[in-house]
């Protein structure tokens, strides 16, 4: 087997199987700073390219803020919808609401995924599978590691799968059309922030 195609293979699989160790009570497992730090290795061991310097981080920000900007709206826009109301009214949401906003949501979720699966995962898928099919795979990887945390919130488990398989073929479509990691993380931001901030709301 082709050494990048190895190398890919084996990243996806291990994310994958990492994700279903959440349930483990280990000690700072979850910690948003472990998760963090951990994507953050992946990446730099990886060597992928982040775009965090000009001109492909205003690249990145022009693209990520305007993908942020559609989903805040569709999300502002769902909540009329009784069926979503409803399911934000039923949504176990943390006792620590800013913790969760402003801490674990950016640096524990959205940081901590989009270094391993878009930064990380994404070089080495698309060295292995070329664009098209690198993206793919880190897709459907994002969308298998979800899995556990739909068994855990009662979520189906196949809609889960290909709702956030398809956001993360999006993220890497985004990572790869502006060139920094600013546009993904912004996007896949706005889509927890705003989904946990409407749900904050409509409880209360």
């Amino acid at each position: 087997m082709n050494r990048n195609i190895y190398r890919a293979s084996a990243l996806a699989a291990g994310l994958v199987g990492y994700s279903f160790t959440a349930g483990l009570e280990v000690p700072g497992r979850r910690h948003p700073v472990v998760q963090g730090v951990l994507g953050t290795a992946l990446a730099v061991a990886m060597r992928a390219p982040l775009g965090l310097r000009p001109p492909t981080l205003w690249s990145g920000l022009r693209l990520g803020g305007a993908a942020a900007a559609a989903v805040a709206a569709a999300v502002a826009a769902t909540t009329a919808i009784p069926r979503v109301r409803a399911a934000m009214i039923d949504r176990d949401l943390p006792a620590n609401a800013w913790q969760w906003l402003a801490f674990e949501i950016p640096v524990g979720t959205v940081w901590s995924e989009e270094m391993a699966f878009r930064a990380a995962l994404g070089t080495v898928a698309d060295a292995a599978f070329g664009p098209g099919g690198g993206r793919l795979l880190q897709a459907a990887a994002f969308g298998l590691s979800h899995i556990h945390d739909a068994k855990v919130t009662a979520e189906p488990v196949v809609g889960t799968v290909l709702v956030t398989g398809l956001a993360g073929w999006v993220f890497g479509w985004l990572a790869e059309r502006s060139g920094s990691m600013v546009a993904p993380v912004l996007a896949h931001l706005a889509i927890n922030e705003a989904g946990a901030v409407a749900a904050l709301l409509v409880q209360r």
